[in-house]
């Protein structure tokens, strides 16, 4: 690998089983790098990724293996120095790797080492949820003498085990005043960025100024993927409002119908997940199995149960609340519309009605005693807080995180009443539909589950227009709606 326009090197150092590889993942955004396990000793070997800004890359980043007996080579290291001698860290580490011992019983340590040596800095990473012992102690010591700027990573930070208090002290007791929490599962947003500000504390000049344009080209990045988030979600919103279906009023037709809605809309939904996913670069397996699957399933919370909509406070219309055709809006087309049958009948003589555009064929519709269903309105309110609840989720989410993702749970625990949950989004549990999503109930067109789906400009407007009031922060909402 060539390295010579590499601006910054970093080995990422601590002892086994701290979370270097999940500070990999996470700050690469990379759930595939390196291998994560819950045991000791999972890093065999050193492995490097590179961190770009507009296709240059600026850090270098080195995941080495963990430090298991630093007691043991702290003592081999003092045995190495003569009677009198006076030798530096470097020095003395650089004797150390020229032994046999470097090859056998401290390979790992000495990969550790020579990585060190080679890098401009390094990134100890400490699981605050473990007592502070002398093998952590020890190992300070032995990286010390490295002689490079060293920057201690608190991981886990958010635990209820963490002892926080007890390492920052123990990290001030050798001299290291900089550190940087940073969960690697949830990490605090902002997180990276405060990260590389702790980290240029440590450098000169030049690396700082490299570490600046990271710092902004994350804040673009995170910036940008919740823009595209949000304009995801808008787009199935739009797209799930404005469908349409006429049928015919017999009670099979209907009872048919009412299941290929449903169908439609669950499929929908996937493809919103899947590209929610894809975008904030995670897969399927970052989603609970057993609530969603990607291969056609459904929710365990079902959009169409109405004792699931009244758990999450949903306001339910009269459609939902029946029963009977729950998640639809039945429109009954011989009935409420204001052109009676010989208007129609008029229009299509007079030249007036071209063809069975979208009004013709529910005013024939009409004509002819059918039914119009659409999609209820609780259904869409249920549907935009899971995917809302889905963004934040992700958006929080570090890439070295185990656990899937249960939004069904979140969405009906009182933690989601809470204003931090509603700090970023529209409240979809009361309150009138945005105005976007109000145009588009009349538009069947723009919904690209019907065959009549035709892109439109005024569409995408709608689309963008809903987005950005989605991704405005709570006391903005307002101006957001009045300016679509």
């Amino acid at each position: 690998m060539n390295s010579e326009n590499i601006a910054l090197r970093l080995a990422v150092v601590g002892h086994t089983n701290t979370g270097k590889t999940s500070l990999l993942r996470t700050l690469t955004r990379d759930a595939h790098f390196g291998e994560v396990r819950n045991s000791p000793g999972t890093t065999r070997h050193v492995e490097g990724v590179r961190l770009k800004v507009e296709d240059t890359p600026v850090v270098e980043l080195f995941d080495t293996p963990g430090i298991e007996d630093s007691m043991a080579l702290l003592e081999y290291l003092e045995r190495l120095i003569l009677p009198g001698e006076r030798i530096d860290g470097p020095a003395s580490l650089g004797r150390f790797l020229e032994t046999p011992e470097a090859l056998g019983r401290f390979e790992q340590e000495a990969r550790v080492v020579r990585q060190l040596l080679a890098s401009d800095a390094g990134l100890y990473v400490v699981d605050v949820r473990d007592p502070v012992l002398a093998k952590h102690q020890d190992e300070l010591r032995i990286l010390s003498r490295t002689g490079k700027p060293l920057l201690p990573v608190l991981n886990f930070t958010r635990s209820a085990e963490q002892r926080i208090d007890e390492w920052r002290t123990a990290l001030a007791n050798v001299g290291l005043h900089a550190i940087a929490e940073f969960d690697t599962v949830a990490p605090a947003l902002g997180g990276e960025a405060q990260l590389y500000e702790r980290l240029a504390l440590l450098l000169n000049e030049g690396h700082s100024a490299a570490l600046k344009a990271l710092i902004s080209n994350v804040q673009q990045q995170r910036s940008q993927r919740l823009s595209d988030a949000w304009r995801i979600l808008a787009d199935m919103l739009v797209d799930v409002t404005a469908w349409r279906l006429i049928s015919e009023a017999d009670e099979n037709s209907i009872s048919a119908s009412t299941r290929q809605m449903r169908e439609q809309i669950r499929q929908r939904e996937e493809r919103c997940v899947k590209a929610l996913l894809k975008r904030f670069n995670f897969s399927s397996r970052d989603y609970l199995p057993d609530e969603l699957q990607l291969d056609g399933t459904r929710w365990e919370t079902d959009l169409f149960n109405p004792e699931a909509l009244r758990n999450l406070g949903v306001q339910m219309s009269k459609g939902v609340a029946a029963g009977a055709l729950a998640g639809a809006t039945v429109d009954m087309l011989t009935l409420g519309f204001s052109l009676g049958a010989g208007t129609v009948v008029g229009a299509a003589a007079g030249g007036l009605w071209q063809g069975f555009d979208k009004w013709g064929q529910r005013l024939m519709g009409k004509w002819r005693g059918k039914m119009e269903l659409s999609v209820d309105e609780s259904v869409i309110r249920v549907l935009a807080l899971r995917q809302a609840t889905l963004i934040r989720a992700l958006e929080a989410r570090g890439h070295a995180a185990q656990t899937p993702i249960a939004i069904a749970v979140s969405l009906s625990s009182d933690e989601s009443d809470s204003e931090d949950v509603n700090a970023q989004t529209l409240d979809w549990r009361k309150g009138p539909l945005p105005a976007a999503l109000l145009e588009a109930r009349g538009h069947p067109e723009w919904s690209s589950m019907l065959s009549q789906y035709g892109a439109s400009p005024r569409r995408e407007q709608v689309v963008v227009a809903l987005a950005t009031v989605m991704n405005q922060p709570a006391p903005n909402l307002e101006a957001a709606s009045s300016a679509f």
